[in-house]
């Protein structure tokens, strides 16, 4: 398949897994991930040499895209903790425990 068209269809992708994303629809989100994955496969073998302008203004689209879909991701995950934290009463419920230091008499 030509770069482009590979491109092109992670672009489509991207913007379904945006969709999936905002509507929390689970199924969606993990059929995109798939389709990702599988691009991804084929574009290991393009080389660098093998990117036009056409090209390159999609992988930048692509690129814009997927930072898009990463800070949704993150945002629904900070969401989830804060829930989370507020049924535990702990806020960081994510994070690993911190050690105590007992303070030694002198």
């Amino acid at each position: 398949m030509h770069l482009a068209e590979n491109l092109r269809q992670m672009l489509a992708i991207l913007e379904s897994e945006r969709a999936a994303l905002a509507g929390l629809d689970l199924e969606r989100i993990i059929t995109c991930a798939d389709g990702k994955q599988r691009i991804c496969t084929e574009l290991e073998t393009v080389a660098r040499e093998d990117l036009d302008e056409e090209c390159e203004g999609l992988l930048n689209a692509v690129r814009r895209m997927n930072e898009v879909n990463r800070k949704l991701r993150n945002m629904i995950a900070d969401n989830v903790q804060a829930r989370l934290g507020s049924l535990t009463g702990n806020s960081f419920l994510y994070a690993a425990p911190v050690e105590r230091m007992e303070m030694m008499p002198r």
